[in-house]
Parts: structure tokens; sequence; C-alpha cells
């Protein structure tokens, strides 16, 4: 007798599972074929610091950097890295393309970043990502950026040329607007040019569980009881009210004429949704933030959890007046939410920022080592 896959429930409610990790031994032992083919995983995602972990704290690609560095030994640390990540994503590629292929090309996505020095520079960013996606040459391919101020105009520019585009480092509503806007500018252009639309795909990548880091923090400095009974609740209520921006915006005239053309609506993403305080329930971003039209992404542990707590509801758009009107405790507080999350931007970047330097430089240590053994 043939199980159901313990994530086809979500999927059957709009909602993608994708993991939100990679590294090379999970082509080798099988483990990343089994989860899409028996448990219902949908897509992936990586970024710098999880390039970082598989790259530079393992030996699992020292093969592969001995064979890159016979071939041309003037390769930058960087060109190293891009060559050893673009492997790896294109085996991930290859082995999501039927789930590509069954879902009308709308899921089997798999993320590559851009680097993380980019994120002040718009034109360096839309130059990597283009090379990013010539060199890896798959239509499952989402190339990520974050959404900087000078991220947006680049994100447009991609869109517009056809890449599909995982926006990352996403935490305030008004933000996720502009990003939501350009998203629509970029398929209204093409539309003008008579261009088709319905092979564009773009998430928006929400973080959660850092929110609650930093706005626990300031509630509990505060320490009056209607600061302290908000603890664990922000983020949820931050990211529920995203969603009711873009339920909005797809009841809207604007998108239904996008959507008469075939285009696809830009998913959000829930990024950063493993529970930070042990006090917590381990699941806290995942079962109240299911809903149609979004993924969630989940890094190992939580992904191993998930399979074990069925969820067969919709979440995301419950208590949206009590989500708003914890938006606007914070504020009768005093605690400035744009503040916390431009704080929280930044520092995502300078996080992303170290973790690929440091791989860098793992990378040169490891070159340097592999020289010193031929």
């Amino acid at each position: 007798m043939t199980h159901p896959a313990p994530l086809q429930p979500l999927t059957d409610l709009g909602q993608s599972i994708w993991l939100d990790y990679i590294r090379r031994d999970m082509f080798a032992d099988g483990s990343l074929r089994r989860m899409i083919e028996t448990d219902g995983l949908r897509g992936m995602t990586s970024n710098p610091s999880i390039f970082d972990k598989a790259i530079a704290d393992t030996e699992l690609y020292d093969e592969a950097l001995r064979a890159e560095l016979a071939r041309d030994a003037h390769q930058s640390n960087q060109e190293l890295f891009f060559r050893l990540a673009i492997d790896d994503v294109r085996q991930a590629l290859d082995l999501f393309a039927p789930v590509y292929e069954a879902s009308g090309h709308t899921d089997g996505f798999v993320s590559l970043e851009v680097s993380p020095e980019l994120a002040r520079d718009t034109d360096a960013t839309v130059r990597e990502a283009k090379a990013l996606w010539r060199q890896v040459e798959r239509p499952n391919l989402m190339i990520k950026v974050p959404a900087t101020r000078e991220g947006i105009p680049a994100i447009r520019e991609l869109l517009e040329e056809g890449l599909n585009i995982n926006v990352t480092l996403l935490f305030s509503i008004e933000r996720y607007r502009a990003v939501l806007d350009a998203y629509l500018d970029a398929l209204e252009s093409r539309l003008a040019k008579g261009q088709p639309l319905a092979a564009i795909n773009s998430v928006a990548s929400f973080f959660v569980s850092r929110v609650d880091v930093k706005l626990d923090a300031a509630l509990e400095a505060d320490g009056s009881p209607d600061a302290l009974a908000l603890r664990g609740h922000c983020a949820v209520a931050n990211a529920r009210l995203a969603y009711a921006h873009l339920q909005h915006v797809m009841a809207g005239e604007r998108w239904q004429r996008l959507a008469a053309a075939d285009a696809n609506a830009q998913r959000l993403l829930w990024a950063s949704t493993s529970t930070k305080n042990p006090d917590y329930p381990p699941l806290l971003y995942v079962d109240t933030l299911v809903g149609p039209h979004t993924v969630n992404t989940l890094p190992p542990a939580t992904y191993e959890r998930l399979l074990h707590t069925p969820l067969s509801e919709v979440t995301i758009d419950r208590d949206l007046d009590a989500a708003r009107g914890a938006l606007q405790t914070l504020e009768r507080l005093g605690i400035d939410l744009d503040a916390v999350t431009d704080q929280l931007e930044q520092e995502g970047v300078t996080a992303f920022s170290e973790a690929f330097r440091h791989l860098l430089g793992r990378i040169d240590e490891r070159r340097a080592q592999l020289k010193a053994a031929s």
C-alpha cells in the first residue's frame, strides 16, 4: 500500500515546503531524492552561511576543488566558490526537475544567491545575477537578490529580462510592498512588449523568527504587562499582515489583468523559521503561517519535526485584528518597528557578507594545503 507523502496536505492547501540547506553528500547518499519522492519536498534554498558550513567545515569538496585547480590554477577564491556551488545547485535542480514539470513550472526551484558583498550595488548585482543564470542553465533556478533599497531596481530589471528571482532579506511590510510592486512593474513591462509571462516565477522571502528575537528583547526591557504579553507574537503578526497585503493586491484589477495573461503570483516565502527561543513551540513559525501562495523554507531540524506533525488547515489569515493590535501596541509602547526591521536588514547583509568572506578565506587555506600536498 502506498502511503501519501507527509507534506502533501500542505501542498494541497497551496503551500510548498522547501529545504533551507544544501550539501554535496545529499546527492551521493540519495537523501535529497528521498525527500522529494517520499516526503513531497518541493524546492530548496541556499545562502552564503549554508555554503560556508558545507564547504569550509567538511572535506566533501576537496576532490572537486583539486580538479578545479588542476583545470585552472589562476581562478580566484570567489570563482572557485561559485564553481563548487553551481555544481551542487545543478545537481539539486536536476533532481527537482520532475517537480518543476509536474507543477506546470511553478515549483521545484533551487535558489543560488549573488555575492552578499553586492547588496548595495545595483549594477553589479544585475551583472552577477545574469552571469550566474547563464552558467547554471536550468529553467528552475532562482537567483537570490537581497531586498535592499539598491536591490529593488536590480530585482525589477532581472525579472523584466525573464529571470526567476528569490527576493531575500525582507523584514518589513513596507519593503515587501515595494518588492511586490517591482514584480508587477516588471510583468507589466513585459506584457506591454508582447513578451510571455508564464515562465517567470518569483518568491519574496520574508524573515520571521529574527523579528521576534529583536522585539522580544525590547519588550522585556520595557517590562510592562502589555509588553511582556506580546513576546513571541510580533513576528507572526508581521508576517500575517504582509500576507494580507498580498491578498489585497491579488484581488485588485492590476493583478487580475496580469493573471489573465498567465502571470504567476509572487509567492511569500517564510524564511528564518526555526524557533530561536527554546520556550516557544518548535513549529511556531510553521503551523501559524499555512496558506495559499506561500512557501516555507525549513532548516533540517525543523523540517524533520514537521514530517511528524500533520498540518491540514489554513492558518495564515487567522486573527488579523489581533495582528494589527500587536503592531499598534508596539507603537504605543514606543518601540519603532521600522527601526528594528532596518537594523535586521543591515545585520542580515553583514552576517551573510562575513560568512562569504570566511568561506573565501577557508577556500584560500584549502587550496594552499592541496598545493602543498601535491
